[in-house]
C-alpha cells in the first residue's frame, strides 16, 4: 500500500469521494469519557467546504454530547468497497430550518417527525484532519493480490492510505 497525504482542495475532494462512497458514518461522541458514544448515522452531504451534514433529534444523546463538547470522531467503514476513513472535528447542532429542509428527504420520517418539528435538528461537522485506506478495486482482487506478495515475496500495489488536513 502506498502512501499519499492530502492537504486543502485535494483533500477535500477526497473526503467528499469517499463520504459518498461510503455514507454511513459511526459518529463518536463524548470523547474525553469512556466508554465513548458511538451511533451509526446517515450522511445527508457533503457541502462545498467539505463540510459534512447529518440529521438528528434535538432530544438525542449525541446531540446533548455535542451541546457539552464538540469534539467529534467520524468511523467510515466500507469494506465491500475497501474504503476506509477515521475523520477528527467539530460538530454544531444547527436549528436553521432552511439548512434542515435542504438536506431532509421522505425517508428520514422513519426516526423524525418532519423538517418543521421543532426537534429536529441538523448536525454540521467541520472536519480538521483525517486518515484514510482506499483502493480502486474490489475486495476479491485485493484479496488475490495480498495473497499473491504472501507466496511470492513480491510487492503488489494493493491502493493508498495517508492523512488529510482539511
Amino acid at each position: 500500500m502506498s502512501t499519499e497525504n492530502l492537504y486543502n482542495d485535494e483533500a477535500k475532494k477526497k473526503l467528499r469521494s469517499m463520504v459518498e462512497d461510503v455514507s454511513i458514518a459511526m459518529m463518536v461522541t463524548n470523547l474525553g469519557k469512556r466508554p465513548l458514544a458511538a451511533i451509526p448515522m446517515d450522511t445527508k452531504k457533503v457541502d462545498e467546504d467539505g463540510n459534512i451534514w447529518f440529521l438528528s433529534g434535538m432530544d438525542s444523546d449525541h446531540n446533548a454530547h455535542i451541546l457539552r463538547d464538540s469534539a467529534v470522531q467520524l468511523l467510515y467503514s466500507g469494506p465491500g468497497e475497501m474504503k476506509f476513513l477515521s475523520v477528527y472535528g467539530e460538530a454544531q447542532i444547527i436549528t436553521n430550518s432552511e439548512a434542515i429542509e435542504d438536506i431532509y428527504d421522505s425517508a428520514d420520517n422513519a426516526y423524525l417527525n418532519g423538517p418543521e418539528d421543532s426537534n429536529t435538528t441538523a448536525i454540521k461537522f467541520v472536519p480538521q484532519e483525517a486518515a484514510y485506506w482506499d483502493t480502486d478495486e474490489n475486495k476479491l482482487v485485493v484479496l488475490f493480490k495480498m495473497a499473491k506478495a504472501a507466496l511470492t515475496g513480491a510487492n503488489q500495489d494493493i491502493g493508498v492510505s495517508g492523512k488529510m488536513k482539511l
